[in-house]
């Protein structure tokens, strides 16, 4: 880092900034999970309206967290959060004052297309940052991805109650606007670029395939996992997929490098990304569903809205604890300790789920387990990825472990839904329902681990390792792992 750059970096200020923005984002993702009835009945729609508010953000997040990445590398990153932030503000405006469900689908996907937001935030960080503060950094920012969405549920229901669904984007909108100004004002554009130019073919392909998937995911629950149009889908989208593969690998301008994504580093840390999305990500949902439940189910808690989105402050509690001791942590065991660390307290959390449900006491020690795991694990994935990959590729490879996480939480999520869907009584799902989803987060998880496993050994962490030649260090470290 120069002089110069020195002089125009605060990174606590800048810090700040980026996780303002990160909580904006990780707020509108979730804050709509327990308003969905409200909003339902408010909108005068079904369930299968409704669930269009998830499917649609779902949809553009997937794709546009990659793409702006890569536009970032490209173009300068703290010119596309800040384009990032606009679109956001403009998405979440959009949604605060319609009454329209077709309109709010509609801002709901403006606002998925804001994924970038994470993967540009990283960036910034490892570009501007003294060294010794990005593993820090990176683990708080991951960490507001995972306890932003925890904040979002436990607020929705005090909106909903006391104010109405508009205010779950009016306040967002507030914080989005704030971070675009403070961007604009405070955080430098990097000097780093990427030459070349986008390949609107290869995102066209992109965006079909994973698209075409994650819809016959989300659709998956109401068509059935077996019907035709479910598995047709799929099939679609493996086979655009491909040939996506194919056009990259040909390609001078790949949107996305097939050689940066086969780096043992990488792949292996988008396995475990795409797993730990898959087990936990389902918690967000079923932990207020299943303290909603009447007593008189035998197992429900009878809690309210509001109280039910509090059975996960301790998980989100737990999460910025974690998030904020991210960089001692990775320089004094590494990364993967840290992933491993994190898939297993996870782990954990839903296998107690599994045999232990009964009391309230249960769910709120398994959300603060919960909380320690995904802290942990979301600031090593973060973590892991940037080191993995030359500063030219921070924004792009960040963009995909955050759509492979998004992958995998929209599989769990619907599974779990399927599971819980399939074992009624009285108009009420059964407490099997619940178990299963625990068990099937388990498996999940345990897997995870295994992945976990085959992510490359490092002594220690670059950002404390080579402080003097950040950049020198991790080229070579790429150079020397290779594409395996």
């Amino acid at each position: 880092m120069t002089a110069n750059t020195s002089d125009r970096t605060h990174p606590t200020l800048i810090l700040g900034v980026l996780s303002l923005a990160g909580l904006a984002y990780a707020m509108l993702s979730s804050s709509v999970v327990p308003a969905l009835p409200t909003m339902q009945h408010a909108l005068h729609t079904n369930e299968t309206g409704i669930t269009w508010l998830l499917t649609a953000y779902l949809l553009a997040a997937s794709v546009g967290t990659a793409i702006l990445g890569r536009l970032g590398d490209m173009y300068g990153k703290e010119r596309l959060l800040l384009l990032t932030l606009v679109i956001l503000a403009a998405g979440t405006l959009l949604a605060a004052v319609s009454s329209s469900l077709a309109v709010i689908i509609v801002a709901r996907f403006i606002q998925g297309a804001s994924g970038g937001i994470f993967p540009l935030a990283f960036g910034i960080v490892r570009d501007e940052f003294p060294r010794e503060k990005v593993a820090g950094s990176i683990g708080l920012l991951s960490a507001i991805l995972g306890a932003g969405s925890g904040v979002g549920i436990v607020l929705s229901g005090v909106i909903v109650v006391h104010l109405n669904y508009h205010w779950l984007f009016w306040i967002p909108l507030v914080l989005t606007l704030l971070a675009a100004a403070a961007t604009w004002r405070f955080v430098p554009e990097s000097p780093i670029r990427v030459p070349g130019r986008i390949n609107w073919f290869a995102a066209a392909l992109m965006t079909t395939g994973i698209s075409t998937v994650l819809l016959a995911i989300s659709e998956a629950t109401a068509w059935g996992w077996g019907s035709v149009k479910t598995l047709g889908l799929i099939a679609v989208g493996i086979v655009v997929s491909l040939v996506w593969i194919a056009v990259e690998l040909r390609s001078r301008n790949p949107l996305i490098d097939m050689a940066m994504m086969r780096i043992r580093g990488v792949w292996t840390t988008n396995l475990a990304a795409f797993l730990l999305g898959a087990g936990m990500y389902a918690s967000f949902i079923v932990f207020p569903q299943f303290a909603q439940l009447p007593k008189s189910t035998g197992f429900g808690f009878g809690a309210s809205v509001v109280v039910s989105g509090l059975y996960l402050l301790p998980s989100t509690i737990g999460m910025m604890i974690l998030g904020t001791y991210a960089g001692r942590i990775s320089a004094r065991f590494g990364s993967r300790a840290a992933l491993l660390a994190g898939t297993a307290f996870t782990t954990a959390a839903f296998a107690l789920l599994t045999v232990a449900h009964s009391h309230p006491y249960d769910l709120l020690l398994a959300a603060g387990l919960l909380g320690v795991g995904i802290g942990l694990a979301f600031a090593a994935l973060g973590n892991l990825i940037v080191q993995a990959v030359s500063n030219k590729q921070t924004g792009v490879a960040s963009g995909m472990n955050t759509v492979m996480r998004t992958l995998g939480g929209a599989l769990g999520g619907q599974l779990s839904a399927t599971l819980i869907a399939a074992h009624t009584a009285h108009g009420f799902p059964t407490v099997t329902g619940f178990t299963d989803t625990f068990l099937m987060a388990t498996g999940f998880l345990v897997v995870s681990l295994l992945a976990g496993l085959l992510v490359p050994k490092r002594g220690a962490d670059w950002s404390a390792q080579d402080a003097g030649h950040p950049e020198a260090a991790v080229d070579s470290a790429v150079a020397a792992e290779g594409v395996r």
